[in-house]
Formats: structure tokens, C-alpha cells, sequence
């Protein structure tokens, strides 16, 4: 096939942005879109082989993931045509611009899973505030608001992560008392409330 015009290539904008502009958001905006597409297959991956009691939350919590990951990659490769640049497409050329590492083959326990992607969701929210003070400082407004709509969904995924992994359920009470699995200060709290309560 005959080539329209090169990866790299230029070919202006018509939304009025400096080349200048363009170029340097353009090439912000392809390494999120790799590190996207690194997360977008992680989750898809942890969503196949998740199990457990609480397989189910879990199987569609990671599908719910990958699917509103999947709009936000989708969103920064049309804003990359509209600075007039192609999108990085190649798996191994956006192995090489992306900040994010793909997790290794084989299956690992959930809760490690899990730390990975909370891992992996909070360097693209630190990287995404950085793209979005540049936007800002080359007075790419639109860039920014894009960026700052995803960031907040990003934190948000990572917050409902640490949910996940939080140390507290219902299914320790099936298996450890309270004392069991309290800090030393609150065991010693629990004794000293029921100390309190033999006497009265």
C-alpha cells in the first residue's frame, strides 16, 4: 500500500493551533494513548481470569474498567488527528512511547492484580497532570478539559481499587474475631471495653 502521508508528517490543523502547539500536545497526547491501550489490555486480561468469592464484582468491575478506558483512548486518538498528527497504532512502536509496563504473562493472586492496577492507574493520573499544565501554559484549553475529564475518572478508578483491596469485609468475620485482626492499640481498646462491661 501507498502511503497518504507519514507517521510524523504535519498536515495543520483547522482549529487554529500554532504548529508548535500542536506538535508538542500531539506528542503528550500519543503516549497516553499508548499507556491507555497497555492498561485497557491489563484489565482485560484480569478480567478473564479472576475468581473467587467474589468473582462475579470483580469479573464486571474490571470490565467496566476496560470498557470506559477503552472511550478515553478513543477520545485522545481523535483529539491527535484534530492537532493533525496519526496516532501511534503499531503494538510494538506504542510498546515504545508508553509509560506504562504490560503486566507479565501467567496469572498472579488477585489482590496482587489489583495493586497493579492501582499502581498503573496512579502513574497515568500523575503523568496526566503534567500534560494538562502544559496545555495549559501553550493555551490548549481544549487539550486541558479533555485531560481533566479522564484524570478525574482516572482517580476515580484507583479510589474504587483501594476499596478492593481494603483490609476490612465481611468474609474476615468468617474466619477471624475482631482482636484477630485489629491494630495492638485497638486490641487493647476491645479488652479494656470488655473488662468494663464484666464489672458493670
Amino acid at each position: 500500500m501507498k502511503k497518504v502521508r507519514e507517521k510524523n508528517e504535519y498536515e495543520g490543523n483547522p482549529v487554529g493551533l500554532s504548529k508548535e502547539t500542536a506538535t508538542a500536545m500531539a506528542k503528550e497526547l500519543d503516549r497516553h494513548l499508548a499507556s491507555f491501550i497497555v492498561l485497557y489490555h491489563q484489565y482485560h486480561k484480569h478480567h478473564w481470569l479472576v475468581e473467587g468469592p467474589q468473582f462475579r464484582d470483580l469479573h464486571l468491575f474490571f470490565e467496566e474498567h476496560y470498557n470506559e478506558i477503552h472511550e478515553q483512548y478513543d477520545a485522545i486518538a481523535e483529539r491527535l488527528t484534530v492537532m493533525g498528527y496519526c496516532p501511534t497504532c503499531h503494538p510494538a512502536n506504542q510498546l515504545k512511547i508508553a509509560y506504562l509496563e504490560h503486566e507479565e504473562e501467567g496469572e498472579f493472586r488477585i489482590r496482587e492484580m489489583l495493586n497493579k492496577d492501582m499502581d498503573d492507574e496512579k502513574s497515568i493520573a500523575v503523568e496526566l497532570r503534567k500534560s494538562i499544565k502544559k496545555a495549559f501554559e501553550m493555551e490548549d484549553f481544549a487539550t486541558k478539559s479533555l485531560l481533566e475529564g479522564i484524570l478525574l475518572k482516572t482517580e476515580d478508578r484507583c479510589h474504587h481499587i483501594e476499596h478492593f483491596l481494603g483490609e476490612d469485609g465481611l468474609s474476615i468475620g468468617l474466619i477471624a474475631k475482631p482482636s484477630d485482626i485489629m491494630e495492638d492499640g485497638g486490641a487493647e481498646e476491645s479488652k479494656s471495653k470488655g473488662k468494663k462491661k464484666a464489672k458493670a
